[in-house]
């Protein structure tokens, strides 16, 4: 009788612990509390690997569940041509990106990863997805309005595969044609730059009136996307167009001709910004704390996070990689809050990992850094919904999208001569009744140039079959 007293006593104790569990309030999981609250409260309960591991953004290739779950990664991407496979549909890509994000949320605090692409002119990875005339052909068009359409257009199709977070927009202002990434630049002239980030409340949705300064903002529900202006700053200024080469400007250059648009960007509470591969005045941005804490965040007032761009961290020394140690603490104290590894994280998780334990790195910064992806993450409602369903596959390459695109080619087309200064007959308009028009040159009937780079994959690619 007595053992089987205690038995039943075992059992009714073990309940009350089971209950006591399940009852447990989170602060941090209540929608309610307000972000302040909500990152307070899950910051105390977090380890520093933890922490760490929310600063490290890895590819979809060596995101596997074992890998999300032992290091506690706190992003993913697709980097330009990373796809499920040949010609994916929507439902590929929801299936991808919720198998990760499931073996995020079984972590110990079930932490949501963010998962990005470069969706740049369009949703540009995927094929089926509506290819929007590249930066280059928007600034032309001086319509504001229409490339805030772009962006709503572009949001609805990235969500339409499972994923939240674009690395867009670019508002480089290209100061010299020969730099090969001139395309993904607006313009010359920063104020049309400035003009073309109303891009961002096309992507992220409009921000609240009574929004404070340098706040990031998402709107709620599964339309939007979390934005990234990049790359701060002085892309498009290297010495003769060298790509991630040395803008040599003065300070009142730099503010004037490649800052302003990070204002309006700011302004609209863009959510992400990344840094620049390039350097000013000799100084690498992925290591110059000046402007990408003081200027940036301090003076600025940015509270959404600052990422590196790909192997950015490897980039600060010549060649790449050369002083590792080094370049991850010069990147972490100048600012950065998430590092695209996007392979070899654990020799970063590591080497950070020892730089904090010794003193190198402060425990103050790496805070920082994950206060700021954690209120990026609460903004955008990644805690109330982590996973992605079908609901937006319609949306892909929708009708009503590739109407806006067609929109875009007619008002960027650009004339460049009309033989009016000439003896000629003008060009244009052509005569109605004209019994053949001839179309030449590589580009003529070759739809992977016509689209450029950043489609289907990084550099783009020749050819008719590459999408619809």
């Amino acid at each position: 009788m007595g053992r089987l007293s205690r038995s039943v006593l075992g059992f009714l104790l073990l309940c009350c612990l089971i209950v006591a569990g399940e009852a447990e309030y989170l602060k941090y999981n209540d929608p309610k509390m307000p972000v302040g609250v909500r990152i307070k409260d899950l910051m105390k309960r977090m380890t520093l690997e933890e922490k760490i591991g929310q600063m490290v953004q890895i590819e979809r290739t060596v995101a596997t569940p074992d890998v999300m779950k032992q290091y506690f990664i706190g992003s993913v991407l697709s980097g330009g041509g990373s796809v499920p496979g040949p010609k994916a549909s929507a439902e590929a890509w929801v299936n991808l990106v919720n198998g990760i994000q499931k073996a995020s949320l079984s972590t110990r605090l079930g932490i949501p990863m963010i998962y990005g692409i470069d969706a740049v002119h369009g949703h540009n990875n995927v094929y089926n997805a509506t290819i929007f005339p590249h930066n280059v052909g928007l600034g032309v068009t001086r319509d504001p309005q229409l490339v805030k359409k772009i962006g709503e257009a572009t949001a609805l199709e990235v969500r339409a595969t499972g994923i939240p977070y674009a690395f867009a927009p670019c508002i480089a202002v290209c100061r010299d044609p020969r730099w090969g990434r001139c395309y993904e630049s607006y313009s010359e002239d920063h104020r049309i730059v400035q003009l073309m980030t109303e891009i961002i409340p096309g992507l992220q949705g409009e921000l609240p009136a009574n929004s404070k300064k340098g706040v990031p903002f998402v709107a709620p529900g599964n339309t939007k996307v979390a934005a990234c202006a990049k790359h701060f700053v002085g892309d498009g200024g290297t010495t003769k167009g060298i790509d991630e080469n040395n803008t040599v400007i003065s300070m009142n250059g730099l503010l004037n001709i490649h800052m302003p648009a990070y204002y309006n960007a700011i302004s609209k509470g863009v959510a992400t910004v990344m840094v620049s591969y390039s350097s000013w005045n000799g100084k690498r941005m992925h290591s110059n704390q000046d402007l990408v804490t003081g200027f940036l965040k301090n003076k600025m007032k940015f509270r959404g996070f600052v990422i590196s761009d790909w192997q950015g961290i490897d980039r600060v020394t010549s060649p790449p990689h050369a002083n590792y140690s080094s370049s991850v603490q010069s990147g972490v104290d100048a600012g950065i809050d998430m590092i695209m590894v996007p392979f070899n994280f654990t020799e970063f998780i590591d080497d950070l990992t020892y730089q904090v334990k010794n003193n190198i790195i402060p425990m103050s910064r790496i805070n920082d850094a994950v206060q700021r992806i954690l209120r990026v993450k609460f903004v955008m409602g990644l805690f109330e919904k982590p996973l992605a369903d079908l609901s937006m596959a319609h949306h892909l390459g929708s009708q009503e999208h590739r109407e806006l695109a067609r929109e875009a080619v007619r008002k960027s087309l650009v004339l460049l001569k009309n033989g009016k200064y000439t003896t000629a007959k003008p060009f244009l308009p052509l005569p109605k009744k004209a019994p053949k028009i001839l179309v030449a040159g590589s580009h003529a009937d070759n739809l992977g140039y016509q689209c450029g780079g950043w489609t289907i994959t990084w550099q783009g690619l020749g050819g008719n079959d590459l999408t619809t």
